[in-house]
């Protein structure tokens, strides 16, 4: 007769990846920028024809998460992004300073990111966009400053990190505008970088195999897929492992563009969720705000965005504050309603529930195992 022990080793090795107390050795956030609850609802009706079809929709951990700031009910990018790597809300246009600071102005107490964490422990870390690298969203991740608009200051911190050496895997848009920022500082980001052996890249073609630690700059939206997965080949070779935050833009003041964008990231996002091991890697779905769509009419096997082109012959040049088409309205605006928090992966069970958006943060460290989370 098998002994009680023998039962409770096999039951602790069948326990499933999310069982409370299980660590992850990778995290990744998936962060679609303005993809609030009803945003993801019209992506699945605009992408497969129905409600809750999207990958995301079928995680088993879900929670809504409030997204206001330090001082208003509305967050822009870099207030909401502050928040999800810092657990400190803050003030809109600050990126990874507390709510003390004055944007533009002085800076406010400096806040340690999930990614400085992550460098400090040794692992490595990657940051990738659709849109500007040195803005708000993928901003927070790395740098500290008073003002998202300073794209030179920020971008500079890539080089000059205050964790580890810094982040490791560097792709997104914004090349025009960073390099501007730079010269209104006086500074060469190419001499910059090329003291620091990282040289500041205008494609993902020009990455060649051997160089583990790229900075891509792009001057038009880089391919998500293509930079996800160079930087999984990479980032995946450390044995402590890593984290990585990828955004993709799905506002959706062009309701086409938004929602495509939204599918196209929910496909990469099963893509990725196949490769990597579930019961090591934390996979979290999340935005930084909400925007002002919502489906109000329509059935199945009738387009969602039926009347868009006609409404643009309408408005040639112009960007009327709403569209109203027969089956959405688009309030061309940020709010306040909740966005969906969906996870899977060890440390996915914490995702449960109304919560503040700093939670996020506190999911992540306790999912590492990392004092500052809450367990």
């Amino acid at each position: 007769m098998r002994s009680l022990s023998f039962f409770v080793v096999v039951a602790l090795l069948s326990a499933p990846a999310s069982a409370a107390g299980n660590r992850a050795k990778n995290v990744i956030i998936f962060l679609a920028d303005a993809a609030g609850l009803s945003t993801l609802n019209a992506a699945s009706i605009h992408g497969h024809g129905d409600a809750q079809k999207l990958f995301v929709q079928s995680w088993p951990h879900v929670a809504l998460s409030d997204t206001s700031t330090a001082g208003n009910w509305v967050s822009d990018s870099a207030a909401g992004m502050t928040a999800i790597v810092t657990g400190v809300k803050t003030q809109n246009g600050v990126i990874s300073m507390g709510p003390d600071t004055e944007r533009g102005k002085k800076d406010g107490a400096v806040l340690k990111t999930l990614l400085e964490y992550a460098e400090e422990k040794g692992l490595s870390t990657g940051v990738l966009s659709n849109v500007n690298i040195a803005d708000a969203t993928p901003a927070a991740c790395y740098a500290h400053a008073n003002d998202r608009r300073k794209f030179g200051e920020i971008f500079l911190q890539v080089f000059n990190p205050r964790f580890g050496d810094g982040v490791d895997v560097v792709i997104g848009a914004g090349r025009p505008a960073i390099y501007k920022a730079m010269k209104e500082l006086n500074q060469d980001l190419d001499a910059v970088a090329a003291a620091k052996q990282r040289p500041v890249r205008t494609s993902l073609d020009e990455v060649p195999a051997e160089d583990l630690r790229p900075v891509v700059v792009t001057e038009k939206e880089p391919d998500v897929p293509a930079a996800a997965r160079m930087a999984l080949n990479r980032l995946a070779r450390n044995r402590k492992g890593y984290f990585l935050m990828i955004e993709w833009d799905a506002h959706t003041d062009d309701p086409q563009k938004g929602l495509d964008n939204l599918v196209a990231f929910d496909k990469l996002i099963r893509e990725i969720a196949s490769k990597v091991n579930p019961r090591e890697t934390l996979l979290l779905f999340a935005a930084d705000h909400s925007f002002g769509m919502y489906v109000r009419g329509g059935k199945k096997g009738d387009p969602l965005l039926r009347g868009l082109d006609e409404w643009k012959q309408k408005y040639p040049g112009e960007k009327p504050r709403t569209i109203e088409l027969p089956n959405i309205n688009v309030l061309r605006s940020h709010t306040a309603e909740e966005i969906v928090v969906a996870a899977t992966g060890p440390g996915a069970e914490r995702v449960q529930g109304f919560m503040p958006n700093t939670r996020i943060f506190d999911i992540v460290m306790a999912a590492y195992g990392w004092p500052g989370g809450k367990k």
